[in-house]
């Protein structure tokens, strides 16, 4: 691999005076989000290599978001949203916008729950993305991601249509719902010392933040994101949410150009840094995971794995947490990364 590694201690978030945390999700949201779920969203395993434990020193415990229903931990938010949803809003459905796993989330949970739905989706999101959020039942609407602005595409026609909008993160809902992974995490493995999470808009690191410190308060949290889409590193350090344009990387599900303000509000309280993966180190996790697991993941789902090989961090005889955040990539593109 090349690059150098990044060193958490140049990472460190600075000293913030928090904002009121009212409109906040808490733990006891992710909780509750727990009995909506049940008999909802699948009970995902948590995976071991032994390999991967003796090159780090470590034991190292992969929450297998692979294996969700629609291969992606954004269901359970996605679910929790839209079952909170009144019959009014019910009737008129649901419109989201996504580059792929939070598209293929809300079709399957506005299918399961009776709804129309529409999903804006970026042009070039993998075929197999848009092919399945098809396939679940949604109208799909395209965007040039590079030049047209998917929330303005996406709040217009919400309004034309009289549907209720769900972001891919930024919503109280989501989040808590995202949270229910990590809770089930820690309750197959007990406390964990170190939290690998990737990191895009933030709703899976928000959820898992607070469900991490309150089953786990020592435990060191971490967000992942690739090195050409460092928007939440940069965000931390300066103590603001921090907009970038839409970074160019194979990690299709990190291609946000901003934290959500809810997501930034827990990200900044509760996560010890955020690190970096370059697409070559995404490469190389999504082959060990193929070679040495046997299992799909798409290179957004390699981030943890790649942090923990290459960011710099100490784990020796530690217990750490990876979430794998999902699976969905087309095969072609996946067999071109496994060199066949």
């Amino acid at each position: 691999m090349t690059g150098l590694p990044v060193h958490p201690a140049d990472l460190e978030i600075p000293s913030v005076t928090s904002p009121s945390p009212a409109s906040l999700p808490t733990y006891e949201d992710v909780a509750a989000a727990v009995t909506r779920l049940h008999g909802h969203a699948h009970r995902t395993p948590v995976l071991r290599s032994s390999t991967l434990d003796a090159r780090l020193g470590a034991q190292v415990f992969f929450k297998a978001e692979n294996f969700q229903r629609m291969g992606a931990f954004k269901f359970r938010g996605a679910f929790n949203a839209l079952s909170r949803f009144s019959d009014s809003q019910r009737k008129a459905g649901v419109l989201a916008f996504s580059s792929g796993n939070h598209a293929q989330a809300i079709a399957l949970s506005a299918r399961l729950l009776g709804m129309p739905a529409v999903i804006v989706m970026p042009e070039d999101a993998p075929a197999a993305k848009i092919a399945a959020t098809r396939g679940y039942g949604a109208e799909v609407v395209t965007y040039d991601r590079y030049t047209a602005d998917r929330e303005v595409i996406s709040r217009q026609i919400a309004a034309e249509r009289g549907m209720t909008l769900i972001p891919p993160y930024d919503h109280a809902d989501v989040i808590a719902g995202q949270g229910t992974a990590v809770r089930e995490l820690i309750e197959d493995t007990g406390p964990l010392d170190v939290l690998l999470v990737p990191l895009g808009g933030g709703g899976l690191l928000g959820g898992s933040a607070l469900a991490a410190r309150a089953l786990a308060p020592a435990i060191e949290i971490y967000g992942v994101e690739p090195e050409a889409g460092n928007d939440g590193q940069q965000s931390l350090q300066r103590g603001e949410i921090v907009h970038i344009d839409t970074p160019r990387t194979l990690a299709d599900g990190a291609q946000t150009q901003h934290l959500g303000q809810l997501t930034f509000d827990i990200i900044r309280r509760e996560v010890k840094a955020v690190l970096t993966a370059s697409d070559a180190q995404l490469v190389e996790g999504v082959r060990f995971f193929a070679e040495r697991m046997k299992i799909v993941v798409e290179p957004t789902g390699a981030l943890g794995l790649a942090a923990a090989c290459h960011a710099g961090l100490d784990l020796c005889d530690k217990r750490v947490g990876v979430l794998i955040s999902g699976g969905n990539v087309d095969l072609a593109r996946w067999a071109s990364l496994l060199g066949g």
